[in-house]
């Protein structure tokens, strides 16, 4: 305990209370990085391999394969999945089934806003940082008078700078890990519309459709 505190005190002298407040922001952020990795794991993002095999059944006309497939997949997306099988094929199911499939990304898109927040104002809080330092050197510069010593100025503007450095240490990873997060959540959105999309008009007809009524002329 007296170790950590040594270390914080250390960095609050050095940075100043903005480098610290950036490294509790990078340890929260982590935090969150790593649930969300373990959130997308456990839903099975990305992995569709049964589910898939299940709508191209469906697909080809062969509803008990495709159910049994169904049955074996362990994607987040399966209850949307099966209620868009169990129904009537009508715009009132797709609707709702659209509806839950949103709710299911709404889910694991949870945090990605902080995320975003944390990637834009970690440089600000470093900028911020710096003009604090910048202040405190001149400061300093002035208060000494004709007697002006330039390795003064030279570690006040060190200091400064670090904070800047801290800022961007934190938000270009945060950013990086933001874009993988996001470019995932959209690939699944577009296997999940097509999949819908194939469920309620598949190349093979699963369900009896009403014959055309021809207008004849007289």
């Amino acid at each position: 305990m007296t170790f950590v505190q040594d270390a914080l005190a250390k960095v609050l002298e050095l940075g100043g209370p903005v480098v610290l407040l950036l490294l509790a922001v990078s340890v929260l952020t982590t935090a969150l990085v790593l649930y969300k990795i373990w959130q997308y794991r456990s839903a099975r993002v990305g992995q569709h391999k049964a589910l898939a095999s299940a709508i191209a059944a469906w697909d080809r006309g062969e509803r008990e394969a495709a159910l049994d497939k169904l049955s074996h997949s362990q994607s987040y997306l399966v209850p949307v999945m099966r209620l868009a099988l169990s129904g009537t094929h009508d715009t009132m199911l797709a609707e709702r089934a659209d509806a839950e499939a949103e709710e299911s990304f709404s889910q694991l898109e949870r945090g990605l806003g902080t995320l975003d927040m944390v990637a834009q104002l970690a440089p600000l809080l470093g900028l911020f940082g710096t003009v604090i330092g910048m202040i405190e050197a001149f400061q300093k510069l002035q208060s000494a008078g004709a007697s002006v010593d330039p390795s003064l100025l030279a570690g006040g503007i060190w200091v400064a700078l670090l904070t800047t450095a801290a800022g961007l240490a934190v938000a270009m990873p945060t950013s990086l890990v933001l874009s993988w997060l996001t470019a995932r959540m959209q690939r699944e959105r577009v296997f999940a519309n097509r999949a819908l999309r194939t469920i309620f008009a598949p190349t093979a007809q699963t369900w009896p459709r009403e014959p055309l009524q021809v207008a004849h002329g007289t």
